[in-house]
């Protein structure tokens, strides 16, 4: 309507344009002054949406996390023998290079949780469980296909993620020597040797 009030974007855009600031310039850079430039919000009605910059950031995180969790569960669904489905969980898993985005953004988001509520502190594990499950089932589904060793789908899944972790965040910070090629044949070597032997 002609000189009306103007609306504020779609949460799902602003969260977009957060992740894609990310992506450019870094997370340095996020401000909530710069994020409502590139919006065209002002930074109180940030503030006023979101309340803070770290619910900024974790609503961003869950916003990434929900567009990987489709990815995962397509991937999962395939009609396919579970090790292959198990690489492309791995492959989804690893960032893809030094300054990843989404990692970059869940390095912030657990770095500023040692000060978080209870709230954001179960959103955060909703997260990480969302991973866990799939894994466990896609797991147990080997297991019962005879494709893998009887192992603990629950505890083996708690180890690989814990690897997976470690290795991702030596991916997403740069560390020299450690590249995603590298992390992925570290992870294929570690499954041959626990999982797919005698299987």
């Amino acid at each position: 309507m002609a000189g009306g009030r103007r609306q504020a974007p779609p949460r799902e855009d602003v969260l977009a344009a957060a992740m894609e600031m990310i992506a450019e310039r870094g997370l340095e850079k996020l401000t909530m002054a710069a994020l409502g430039r590139t919006v065209g919000m002002s930074s109180g009605h940030l503030v006023y949406y979101f309340h803070s910059k770290d619910e900024l950031l974790l609503q961003t995180l869950e916003w990434s996390e929900g567009r990987l969790g489709a990815a995962r569960s397509r991937l999962l669904a395939r009609a396919a023998p579970a090790r292959e489905r198990l690489d492309a969980y791995v492959d989804l898993y690893v960032p893809d290079g030094h300054r990843d985005p989404h990692w970059t953004l869940w390095l912030e988001v657990w770095n500023r949780s040692q000060n978080a509520d209870d709230d954001a502190r179960d959103r955060q594990a909703a997260i990480e469980g969302a991973w866990h499950r799939d894994l466990v089932a896609l797991l147990a589904e080997g297991i019962s296909r005879g494709e893998f060793r009887r192992v603990d789908p629950d505890r083996y899944a708690a180890r690989l993620r814990a690897l997976l972790d470690g290795l991702s965040i030596h991916v997403a910070i740069g560390l020299r020597g450690t590249d995603r090629p590298q992390v992925l044949g570290h992870v294929r070597e570690f499954l041959e040797e626990t999982l797919l032997a005698d299987a």
